[in-house]
């Protein structure tokens, strides 16, 4: 079996505060959008924001709520962790954990989207990134 993703989707509250939150914090752009889903193109797969009732009607989620998860942002560089960070929070994210360097190495910190999906901003240097942002698991 081979090993990937093609979609990430996010259930949400509300299409235009999601994507102000992602198009002025991330700088992302849709590919397709409809009244209760946005599309946006990632490297190598796709992120999807619709309406957490759709999701939940159409997963046969409804009333269940999923565990914790976190989805992860890498940057290039260290100095890239916190502009970024106060780029989100100012298109309506809300910081959960101030940019610091972990016990494991690297800097991060942590920003809810305004649905409250955490996403981590990090770079770590044993990590490399490609030019188109592709990202290599190091030790």
């Amino acid at each position: 079996m081979q090993q990937q993703i093609a979609v990430i989707t996010l259930g949400i509250a509300e299409i235009a505060r999601s994507k102000r939150f992602y198009g002025e914090g991330f700088g992302w752009k849709p590919v397709f959008e409809t009244e209760d889903i946005v599309f946006y193109q990632m490297n190598g797969m796709v992120l999807a924001t619709w309406l957490a009732a759709a999701l939940a009607a159409d997963s046969g989620q409804a009333g269940k709520s999923p565990g914790a998860v976190s989805l992860a942002h890498n940057v290039t560089d260290k100095e890239a962790v916190q502009p970024l960070l106060d780029q989100l929070v100012a298109a309506g994210g809300s910081l959960l954990r101030p940019a610091g360097a972990p016990p494991h190495g690297g800097f991060r910190g942590y920003v809810a989207d305004p649905d409250g999906h955490a996403w981590e901003i990090a770079w770590n240097p044993s990590w490399p990134m490609d030019a188109v942002g592709h990202v290599t698991f190091g030790i």
